[in-house]
């Protein structure tokens, strides 16, 4: 009788135990957070507060049981942890996964795709827009010259330093931790053989820059882009103005200028390269990859002269005569008046 009263006294406790641990595995690592959109995603700014946090999670989170989630939070003393950043929850998570994904700042990255752009407030805002940290902030690390003279660039040509390309960032990412990721991205892009092939030519990476932004806003057909950067070229070695009409549009700050008037190239500017030999202070727009390889890749030829051609397919004529050229612009001038096109 003994016996069997020991035997019942194990099978009690053991189904109890079984019971405790089932509950204890259901509160703490069973599926008990829900989003409550498939895709939600969790924003925790920076100096955020333990309540501060506990109340965003709970607001976007469907939590089964706040207290059980909480107490697990206090005993994992996440409110001394707490990680700033960008979470994606899409799926169910256990009370424990979900606190040690937050301890750990194991976030989702944004990723931050920038192109076709002019200006650095035209980058700082599409990363500003994307990032905790705001295009203002993003501005006045960058107006600051003191933040970067270390690395070999100023105001004028730290548009350079921005390759346009698909970037993941971290949402908290601060402004100089963004300039260091760039500027890692950078020199990564300025690999030895593109070093090589713009020291060939006489260049170094900013000069390349200046005249890929140039060729970028000049042409429209890619394929012209090697030959176009080629005249450049040519004009640089002899000291011939590179007499480059986006830089005047530059200079006047109005990209919208379709034909560049006799009295727009008396602007007073260091980027008025019919008035002034040898490169503009810096890039007039962010250079694309396809400009800056272009430069890198120049034709070599004789050409010293381009036009837009008079069918206005987006081609050019080229020239090495400058009355071969002259003949070319007339005939474009003319289309122009044709079509109306005065300013």
């Amino acid at each position: 009788m003994k016996r069997k009263n020991i035997l019942y006294f194990l099978a009690v406790t053991g189904i109890i135990i079984i019971i405790i641990l089932v509950f204890l595995y259901r509160n703490f690592f069973g599926l008990n957070i829900v989003a409550r959109n498939n895709h939600q995603i969790i924003f925790i700014p920076t100096g955020s507060s333990y309540e501060q946090v506990m109340d965003t999670l709970e607001s976007r989170l469907i939590i089964k049981n706040r207290n059980v989630f909480r107490w697990l939070a206090a005993k994992k003393h996440y409110s001394q942890l707490i990680k700033p950043g960008r979470y994606v929850i899409n799926k169910e998570l256990s009370y424990n996964s979900l606190i040690n994904r937050l301890r750990s700042g194991s976030q989702s990255p944004v990723k931050i795709t920038f192109s076709n752009v002019r200006t650095l407030n035209q980058i700082a805002g599409k990363m500003g827009n994307q990032l905790e940290t705001d295009s203002a902030t993003i501005i006045g690390f960058l107006s600051d010259d003191s933040n970067y003279k270390q690395d070999g660039f100023d105001k004028e040509n730290i548009i350079s330093l921005f390759i346009p390309n698909t970037y993941e960032f971290y949402w908290n990412t601060s402004a100089r931790e963004l300039y260091l990721r760039m500027l890692k991205e950078y020199l990564l892009f300025w690999n030895d053989k593109r070093m090589s092939k713009a020291k060939a030519k006489g260049l170094n990476p900013r000069e390349v820059s200046i005249l890929a932004s140039i060729i970028d806003d000049e042409v429209a057909k890619s394929d012209e882009k090697p030959r176009i950067a080629g005249v450049y070229l040519n004009r640089l070695r002899r000291g011939i103005p590179l007499q480059a009409c986006p830089t005047i549009k530059f200079a006047l700050n109005d990209f919208t200028i379709t034909r560049v008037l006799d009295k727009y190239l008396e602007v007073d500017s260091p980027y008025n390269t019919y008035k002034h030999s040898g490169f503009p202070p810096g890039p007039i727009g962010c250079a694309t990859i396809e400009g800056i390889d272009a430069v890198l890749n120049a034709e070599q030829h004789n050409f010293i002269f381009f036009v837009a051609k008079a069918d206005f397919s987006g081609y050019h004529n080229f020239s090495r005569t400058l009355s071969e050229h002259n003949h070319y612009a007339a005939l474009y001038q003319k289309e122009l008046n044709k079509r109306r096109i005065f300013k």
